[in-house]
């Protein structure tokens, strides 16, 4: 019997129990006790319909969206607009761009995006010898750092992230808009392990209302990941969108390629480059 013991009720008493005070919730008896189950399901379920389940439609740039009246966040970092960087928008943005063209300058701009939001990495003092024998007084990354990608446009960053950070770890967010409420929805989460102490660039290549950024914004915030580690990264955004996020996260990083002022009844950025998915991927 002290063996039983030893092997069953001291683990439970070594390794469950003290979690029991990490939980908001505690279910005596666990899935057998039917009554708190429900009693946990309808209070849920009162909650959702307490705060509704619009989002998507209260980010859109209405007359009576007030956010679109405010100044830009200070969270906002909008590449240079250099000549190069207008020459890449404006290929990438022409209707008449060739799929091959346009996969080649639109990862050119992400390199230039993501080697962007790099420099906003915390450093610290390093020095290190050179050839001659002399000291070089330099900085090194402190820190973790890992890429989210919004699947599936965010997932066409990937190599342009792996171009500019060796063996960096990459995590995956499927949102996809559900048919019947127009409301973004989670299908499918894959983070890297420790992911909470890590610096976070989260990435897609459009915002438009900012629903999706913002649903992943949050999973990143329910995993430990500080808010003020987190950067979202992506080619063109909105500015409802951009006030959206900056209104509900002000610590989160917003770096982009280029602002455009609008989107339409249909949730596309104005005047935007059309669906980024569909000619990337040569899908329709």
């Amino acid at each position: 019997f002290s063996k039983q013991y030893h092997y069953y009720f001291q683990s439970f008493d070594t390794y469950i129990a003290p979690t029991m005070s990490l939980a908001d919730i505690v279910i005596p008896q666990g899935v057998e006790n039917d009554v708190a189950l429900q009693l946990i399901i309808q209070h849920v379920k009162r909650e959702l319909d307490r705060r509704g389940y619009v989002t998507r439609s209260k980010t859109t740039c209405n007359n009576d969206n007030l956010l679109t009246e405010l100044p830009l966040p200070e969270s906002l970092v909008i590449l240079p607009s250099t000549s190069e960087v207008k020459v890449l928008l404006t290929i990438i943005r022409d209707k008449t761009t060739i799929r091959d063209d346009f996969i080649f300058y639109s990862q050119r701009l992400m390199r230039l995006l993501l080697e962007l939001s790099l420099t906003f990495l915390p450093v610290t003092p390093e020095t290190v010898p050179t050839f001659r024998g002399e000291e070089y007084n330099g900085v090194a990354f402190t820190g973790k750092l890992c890429a989210v990608s919004i699947v599936r446009a965010g997932e066409v960053m990937e190599t342009a992230v792996h171009s500019v950070v060796k063996d960096i770890s990459i995590g995956k967010i499927l949102i996809q808009t559900c048919q019947s409420t127009g409301e973004p929805a989670l299908h499918y989460l894959r983070l890297p392990y420790g992911i909470a102490s890590m610096h976070v660039m989260l990435m897609d290549a459009t915002l438009a209302t900012g629903a999706a950024a913002m649903m992943a914004i949050r999973i990143l915030l329910d995993h430990d990941v500080p808010e003020e580690f987190i950067s979202f990264v992506c080619l063109i955004a909105s500015k409802p969108g951009v006030q959206a996020i900056a209104y509900a996260f002000p610590k989160v990083r917003i770096i982009m390629g280029e602002l455009d002022p609008d989107i339409d009844e249909h949730y596309h950025i104005c005047p935007g480059l059309g669906n980024f998915g569909d000619r990337f991927f040569g899908t329709s």
